[in-house]
């Protein structure tokens, strides 16, 4: 059949295929005449919505950062906090002291900076001059006299009240003693017969032996009852007198130490005079003296060292929480390890040896929010919604602006002692960096996220490419050899390094600002040029630790390489066949990704207008291939089914594909495929062609199309090129092309070509070197063309479908019905 031949389409010129950069476009020859870079390159958005969120002191503006990783998220925090944080701000040292009342409710202490280790110094030296001093003062005069005078009057009350009773009972042949009872030892009468002492109990034994009268031993029960009485009141008179007599030696003990106390205590007043610390030393002063015993005995070093001795002192200690006397500006905290105690501090407990664990005021810690409260908090965001219990605390602390330091569960199978500290007033802005996911995440799905995270700041991941971003991109690398160290770097490397940018960027007049890959390309440049022994690296470094990069992560692409080369892998780079063309997908990560071809074939039977996706009946195809499936089913309806019905059905299988497939990259690969085979037109082999399409048949970029374009190459090559072979690509993807010197050359030497398209139309020109066809005056599609034997094979394909009419047989046994004749006028 004679086909209507398209008109020749123009392939992209070498000069499209990349954008070089011109090492002479620099104004020096190496990193050595020029300065380091000083800022942040590429980030201004990000940068103003940092200083809004870091000037505006609100509740609720707490800054939320996002952007890809290697974008200098955590680098770039730290710089801006560096130059645009205020001076130093009002800081404040923090402590716990005990609360005699109520020791499970630990009292807190707030002072300006460095004031509280100093109250922690003088406090407990005024504790340790009681310790040293209080036992001196009562073993000296006047006290020991006074002691003594106290001591022999109590004595001779004691004797005097006792003499009388003692007096009374030995006429009744009774006297005092003592019994034991249990532990407890109390005053009990006694019987003394022939000057020796019975208890009343024993006395029907000495009844038994002769040893006492019936008569006798009556009349001593009888006494002994009566005076029971009276032995309780003179107990209760002795009690008396003992509890009085150690209240006034306790008054004489504090009578003595009263002046050194209260001199000592109203010394601290002075110097410490928030009203919160007074009215704890108040406190502290009345607690000495109520505990003078502990102070009365000189501390005596222990001479075991594997002995513990209890400090009698221990309730007096200060716990610094935190000071910040040495603060010299806003505190910045990075928490790389965000976990509950990290963040929110802890209360250690203690084992007693007995498998009791035990707790107090001097074990609380803090974290790392209390040591940023002024200033800002910096941490992932991933890490701060992983960690067990860490988001919601982080939640009620901004809500409230409470911080409460609490007890965490116990590892052991034990009921802990639990204590519960004041809290603390946080004022601290949260800076969390994460990826959008999470920013989504929690903005869509955390009530109150958006009240505390008022402010997100976005980190680009490309910056527009220009004459001051180049010299950028130079000062960052002068930097880098700075910093590290490396070898300086002329301007052809540069210019290399400019180039991998753009790549990286994925668009030509683009680069990117993910400086982690830009850095660790520099480092294995230098690695290279002092490999060789270079002094000064040069543009052949950089590319060899481009390419050498690519060969540490190219495995699976070299294997699949080979099978397609040694056609495991069927790939045809010459030919044409119908119903079957080249696709190209890319597979890979984030840091390398290769483009590979992959065969594609379209069936067409009688049918009514359905496209199977054999991948999507197969569970291996994604939302987006299901998506375009659909679109190529509305692109034949609107091209082909207004005059009428499509009837056919297709199968469009990825051949030898055994994993999942998503994107619509492929969809006009697929209309090309189907139009090949219900027109029966065969499609040149030698082109690969990639590319989205909407129903209207117009061309939609695409990813990758760098590791696509590569990737055909790469396979043109192995097989041999013949200078028919290429790729056809979106015309909007031209602008993204930086494709590698060697694939330049070979289009140069016309032994490969690139083709840029907008419509399906110049797709299937290319692809079959017939012309596409237009709709002419009647409606239909020209003769001879794509679309207009496109056209035909539906129409016969929808004859083929119509019912024929049936035809009824008449019965023979019937006869014939005489036919009138019209009479002739």
């Amino acid at each position: 059949m004679a086909y209507s031949r398209a008109a020749k389409h123009k392939p992209l010129n070498p000069d499209q295929l990349k954008l070089a950069c011109d090492p002479d476009s620099f104004d020096f020859d190496s990193t050595n005449s020029i300065s380091p870079i000083d800022g942040i390159v590429g980030q201004e958005r990000a940068l103003k919505a940092l200083k809004v969120g870091i000037d505006i002191d609100g509740p609720g503006y707490n800054i939320f950062i996002t952007g890809l990783s290697g974008t200098g998220k955590f680098s770039s925090v730290q710089k801006i906090l560096t130059e645009l944080l205020p001076e130093k701000p009002k800081l404040y040292d923090y402590t716990y002291v005990n609360n005699f009342r109520d020791e499970d409710h630990p009292t807190l202490l707030v002072f300006p900076a460095g004031k509280g280790r100093q109250f922690k110094i003088d406090f407990e030296n005024a504790v340790k001059f009681f310790q040293d001093n209080i036992p001196q003062i009562l073993d000296t005069e006047p006290f020991l006299s006074k002691r003594k005078k106290l001591i022999k009057d109590y004595g001779e009350a004691q004797k005097k009240m006792m003499s009388v009773f003692e007096t009374k009972l030995k006429k009744d042949s009774l006297s005092l003693g003592q019994i034991k009872v249990g532990e407890v030892t109390r005053p009990e009468l006694v019987a003394v017969i022939e000057d020796q002492a019975y208890y009343v109990q024993q006395l029907d034994e000495l009844v038994t032996t002769k040893k006492l009268t019936k008569r006798k031993a009556n009349t001593i029960v009888k006494k002994y009852t009566e005076h029971q009485d009276e032995l309780q009141k003179v107990f209760k008179e002795t009690v008396k007198q003992t509890q009085n007599f150690h209240q006034l030696l306790n008054d004489l003990e504090t009578s003595a130490v009263t002046d050194l106390v209260k001199v000592t205590f109203e010394e601290l007043k002075k110097n410490y005079n928030q009203k919160k610390v007074k009215k704890y030393l108040d406190k502290a002063e009345k607690n000495i003296f109520q505990n003078l015993e502990g102070f009365k005995q000189k501390q005596i070093p222990n001479q075991n060292p594997m002995e513990v001795t209890p400090d009698i002192l221990y309730d007096y200690k200060v716990n610094l929480l935190l000071d910040n006397s040495r603060a010299k500006s806003t505190p910045v905290v990075i928490e790389t390890s965000p976990s509950f105690t990290n963040l929110f501090g802890l209360v250690e407990k203690y084992n007693t040896g007995n498998g009791v664990w035990f707790t107090d005021y001097t074990k609380i810690k803090s974290g790392s929010l209390l040591k940023a409260n002024g200033g800002y908090l910096v941490m992932k965001a991933e890490d701060a919604i992983s960690e067990p219990g860490v988001w919601q605390t982080l939640k009620r602390v901004l809500i409230y602006g409470k911080l409460e330091i609490q007890d965490t569960a116990s590892i052991f199978q034990v009921t802990p002692s639990i204590i519960k500290p004041e809290p603390i007033d946080i004022n601290c802005k949260i800076i969390l960096i994460g990826n959008n996911y999470s920013y989504s995440l929690l903005s869509n799905h955390e009530d109150d996220f958006n009240k505390m995270f008022k402010i997100k700041a976005e980190f680009d991941y490309e910056m527009d490419r220009n004459e001051s971003t180049l010299f950028e991109y130079a000062r960052l690398i002068k930097k880098l050899v700075g910093k590290e160290k490396l070898l300086e770097f002329d301007k052809t490397a540069i210019a290399k390094v400019v180039e991998y940018g753009a790549r990286y960027a994925g668009e030509k007049k683009k680069l990117t600002t993910r400086f982690s890959y830009i850095s660790d390309l520099a480092r294995e440049a230098n690695f290279w040029a002092k490999d060789v022994g270079d002094s000064v690296v040069t543009k052949v470094h950089v590319r060899k630790a481009f390419y050498s990069a690519i060969e540490r992560h190219s495995m699976h692409e070299s294997k699949m390489k080979a099978m397609m080369k040694d056609e495991t892998i069927l790939i045809e780079t010459d030919g044409v066949k119908v119903g079957q063309i080249n696709g190209l997908a890319v597979y890979g990560g984030s840091f390398y990704s290769f483009g590979k071809p992959s065969k594609i074939t379209a069936s067409v039977a009688l049918g009514n207008g359905n496209i199977i996706n054999v991948e999507r009946e197969s569970g291996l195809s994604g939302s987006s291939h299901n998506k375009g499936i659909l679109i190529i089913t509305g692109y034949f309806r609107e091209k082909f089914g207004k005059r009428i019905p499509l009837s056919f059905t297709a199968n469009l299988v990825f051949e030898q594909s055994y994993g999942m497939i998503d994107g619509d990259s492929a969809s006009v690969t697929e209309v090309c495929a189907l139009l090949s085979s219900i027109s029966e037109i065969p499609i040149k082999q030698s082109f690969a062609i990639t590319g989205s399409i909407n129903q209207k048949g117009e061309i939609q970029p695409i990813g990758g199309v760098n590791e696509k374009v590569e990737g055909f190459f790469d396979v043109c090559k192995d097989k041999g090129l013949t200078g028919k072979q290429g790729v056809i690509i979106p015309i909007q993807n031209v602008k993204d092309l930086m494709l590698k010197d060697e694939i330049i050359d070979a289009v140069k030497n016309n032994q490969f070509s690139i083709h840029s398209i907008s419509t399906v139309d110049e797709a299937v020109e290319i692809l079959t070197g017939v012309k596409a066809g237009k709709q002419i005056s009647h409606g239909r599609f020209q003769a001879n063309t794509v679309y207009g034997l496109v056209e035909k094979q539906l129409r016969e394909m929808r004859l083929r479908l119509k019912p024929r009419p049936v035809v009824k047989k008449e019965d023979s046994n019937k006869k014939a019905k005489p036919t009138k004749r019209k009479k002739k006028k």
